[in-house]
């Protein structure tokens, strides 16, 4: 069930993974962020997922982020999760022999390496789906597989500021800033999910042209940045308007921004709304606001924005932020805090979906992480076991799935290979 909080930390149980891709191979051939984030999406709705690392130091994500006391990474229990891991090395011959027979027995192929290394390592997606026709390849690179752009090294923070993401965030009077997250390389993945899910139904389904052939799926980070922008590029087309930061307001919009608290938090409040501001003037004690004709539509209180921001301000620093909060609530009007990490974990309301979920990770002990996204009511995915050990799974699949008998996967151990 959605939030489900059984873990696995042994050798998987791929052939009976719940989730709607339950059956569906997936080979991942990525590290870092947006391959590997990509990846999780698959395996946290079924897939049986096998994530290909390089022998002795495996994806970069092992190691990155903040450690545990044991100097283990917190972020690979989460983006490793539901993944079977295996030691291959992509670089010579024999790896790539192995690599293509994995392939060859998969429905999916995930990877973000720049463009054209696939074709170097002997793993061309169209020769393989001359073998495999159904073959779907999904590719996650910095500016995509086509274009003057192609061969340039990305990672998402350059993507983010040329597709315009990073001029928009921040204050207008100070340099921009980032999320706060790795956001380019997280939509890149979420697109690739999109179009390989797509894709596999294009597939089996024959829809929209579909033969039963599988087919590749380009997704730049720079391209999943710019199909997020709203309006942005239209409005310069047509008006010549360049949307610049803006802070925490959005202009126009009002009251619709941050206000700090008596105990010096913040919370986000939403009542742009007539009818929304109306009510909100009647919990901050003054009713008269909402005919005042400075304020009393949504075009007037835009024009007087930081009038409006003024008054609420003066309200809700009169109170404690649970206070503000639960009258807001009472009267309908769209505010929530601002929540650290330690908000969340405790957020009664994310325990009760599923949302956050405390999931065994061996070593590690009990940690708490995001649940599955989406939840489908009659397929959910499910956490089954966290980020395994470098290449805990070889003999699972190069013992169970190739064939390979226990001498040749020791000689390909004794060589490197695996």
């Amino acid at each position: 069930m959605a939030g489900d909080t059984r873990s696995e930390t042994g050798p998987g149980t791929a052939a009976t993974a719940p989730g709607p891709l339950a059956g569906v191979r997936v080979i991942e051939m990525g590290s870092f962020i947006a391959g590997p984030y990509s990846a999780q999406l698959l395996a946290d709705l079924g897939a049986d997922l096998i994530k290909v690392e390089a022998p002795g130091s495996g994806d970069p994500m092992r190691v990155w982020g903040a450690q545990a006391a044991n100097g283990a990474s917190l972020w690979w229990p989460v983006i490793g999760r539901n993944k079977r891991s295996i030691t291959l090395d992509l670089r010579r011959r024999e790896g790539q022999a192995l690599a293509r027979r994995l392939v060859l027995g998969a429905d999916v192929l995930i990877e973000n390496f720049r463009p054209g290394t696939l074709e170097g390592w002997n793993l061309d997606p169209e020769e393989l789906r001359r073998e495999r026709p159904g073959l779907i390849v999904g590719r996650v690179s910095g500016f995509g597989q086509t274009g003057p752009y192609r061969e340039r090294a990305g990672f998402a923070a350059v993507s983010e500021a040329m597709a315009g993401l990073r001029n928009l965030t921040g204050y207008p009077d100070r340099p921009p800033t980032r999320v706060g997250l790795s956001i380019g390389d997280t939509l890149a993945g979420m697109f690739c999910v999109i179009g390989v899910i797509s894709a596999l139904y294009a597939r089996d389904r024959g829809t929209g042209g579909g033969t039963g052939a599988g087919q590749t799926v380009d997704v730049a980070i720079t391209d999943s940045v710019l199909a997020v922008l709203e309006s942005v590029i239209s409005e310069f087309s047509s008006i010549g308007r360049i949307r610049e930061r803006t802070g925490t307001a959005l202009p126009g919009i009002a009251p619709s921004n941050l206000y700090p608290t008596q105990d010096g938090s913040w919370v986000v409040i939403g009542a742009n709304g007539d009818g929304l501001f109306r009510r909100l003037a009647a919990v901050m004690g003054k009713p008269e606001l909402a005919d005042d004709e400075r304020y009393a539509t949504h075009r007037a209180r835009g024009r007087n924005q930081q009038e409006v921001d003024d008054l609420v301000t003066d309200w809700t620093r009169t109170l404690p932020r649970d206070a503000v909060l639960a009258r807001l609530d009472e009267a309908k009007i769209p505010a929530g805090p601002v929540s650290t990490a330690a908000d969340i974990v405790a957020n009664p309301h994310f325990r009760a979906r599923g949302s956050v979920v405390d999931v065994d990770a061996g070593e590690l002990g009990t940690l708490a992480m995001q649940g599955v996204v989406p939840r489908l009511s009659d397929t959910p995915g499910e956490i089954r076991w966290t980020g395994p050990a470098l290449g805990a799974h070889n003999a699972e699949i190069y013992g169970g799935l190739l064939g390979l008998d226990d001498a040749e996967i020791s000689r390909l151990q004794a060589e490197g290979i695996i």
